[in-house]
């Protein structure tokens, strides 16, 4: 009874450390990564604002639309700064969430709280990746009349809930490398969208290189650079809004 007592002791003294291994791993893992510091300062065409709640990249010029981004879940929001301020240099405002513990699901209704979704003149787009493509999803679904296009990022949701009536218009952006988001689970999801539902695969693309930071656990190794993949994301989210 007494080395069975002990043998237990000892595993869970490994479990524990296991466990606070992985998650010290997962922290370290989803720090950003490669984000030079001219993506956070100013310049002649985007101000740069860095808010408890969001960081903002504003033109210096007149602009209609408005875009929001919510990160992925436990990623450092500046992992998305690169993406957002090339959104922004297209003459579009961008606001990029900071979530509570950073996880949408705590903060996907910051946008109404905050109050960015105020000025009836202008085109609101709302993004996200992952986790933040799933809750993007969410705020649409409870808030249909409120955002004027979506944007989904390496995600299979909606899941448990239908958008197949949106009249609002959808992107689904994915990876043809993505073990987080797999092509077969975001298809066999395809009904719980509008037919009109745009979908474009980046081939070669993994889950993590949709941001700047490290491997995420249960991802795929790339086929593209980084910086290739950065680019087609872009480039597909632009013609969309455009």
């Amino acid at each position: 009874m007494v080395k069975k007592n002990r043998i237990i002791k000892i595993l869970k003294r490994v479990w524990f450390f296991l466990a606070m291994s992985f998650t010290a791993w997962l922290i370290y893992s989803y720090q950003s990564k490669g984000v030079a510091d001219f993506n956070f300062k100013s310049d002649d065409r985007i101000k740069v604002y860095n808010d408890k709640n969001y960081f903002l990249f504003e033109p210096s010029i007149s602009y209609s639309k408005v875009l929001i981004f919510y990160p992925g879940a436990m990623v450092d929001p500046k992992a998305y700064v690169p993406l957002c301020r090339k959104i922004s240099k297209n003459n579009i405002k961008v606001y990029l969430i900071k979530m509570p513990w950073r996880l949408a699901a705590n903060g996907y209704k910051l946008p109404i709280e905050l109050k960015l979704l105020s000025d009836k003149t202008k085109t609101y787009i709302l993004a996200g990746h992952s986790q933040g493509a799933k809750m993007a999803a969410q705020f649409v679904y409870e808030n249909p009349s409120l955002i004027n296009k979506l944007i989904l990022i390496g995600t299979t949701h909606p899941r448990d809930f239908s958008l197949a009536e949106s009249k609002t218009p959808i992107l689904k952006i994915y990876g043809s490398d993505d073990g987080v988001a797999d092509e077969h689970t975001i298809f066999k999801n395809k009904s719980k969208l509008p037919d009109t539902a745009k979908f474009v695969k980046i081939d070669g693309a993994n889950h993590a290189q949709f941001g700047y930071y490290g491997f995420q656990f249960g991802d795929n190794s790339a086929r593209i650079s980084r910086e290739k993949q950065q680019s087609e994301t872009l480039r597909i989210i632009l013609d969309f809004i455009k």
